[in-house]
């Protein structure tokens, strides 16, 4: 008797710690972004996008780290006032930058949505980015062991 209440015990502690693991996992979630405009473009945009467009309110920012923390608000949250960041991260001349948007209060989906809008407004904005394509170096052709003197 003794031993199926144990074991009732245990099953209904796992149980209980399901929802909790879900929700944990939920909460590291985060979308990213490669973005082929230059870093000024996508930090202005990215900031006209938070204040004017979505009327967040930015309560930190930091242009040279390149992050912006905002109040984020959802229809399906009532209202609610979560937070939420935006990282933009600087890479060699050329590449894209990357860009991190994280609300860990709500689903993956609202992330993906904010940066799915910065890369529309990006694109109304700037028009199509300008790829600039890195040239292979060109080797030397007489320089090699098999040429003549």
């Amino acid at each position: 008797m003794r031993s199926r209440f144990t074991l009732a015990l245990l099953v209904a502690g796992a149980l209980a710690l399901v929802p909790t693991a879900l929700i944990t996992r939920d909460a590291d979630a985060k979308a990213a972004y490669e973005s082929p405009y230059s870093y000024a473009q996508t930090w202005n945009a990215t900031l006209r996008l938070i204040v004017v467009d979505m009327a967040y309110k930015v309560t930190e920012k930091d242009n040279g780290s390149g992050y912006i923390l905002f109040e984020y608000k959802s229809v399906e949250s009532g209202g609610k006032v979560t937070p939420g960041s935006i990282e933009l991260i600087r890479s060699a001349d050329g590449d894209p930058i990357h860009v991190i948007a994280q609300l860990p209060a709500m689903p993956r989906y609202h992330e993906q949505v904010l940066l799915d809008a910065l890369a529309r407004k990006l694109r109304d904005e700037y028009g199509e980015p300008i790829v600039i394509k890195h040239r292979a170096p060109v080797e030397d052709a007489g320089a090699g062991d098999d040429a003549e003197p």
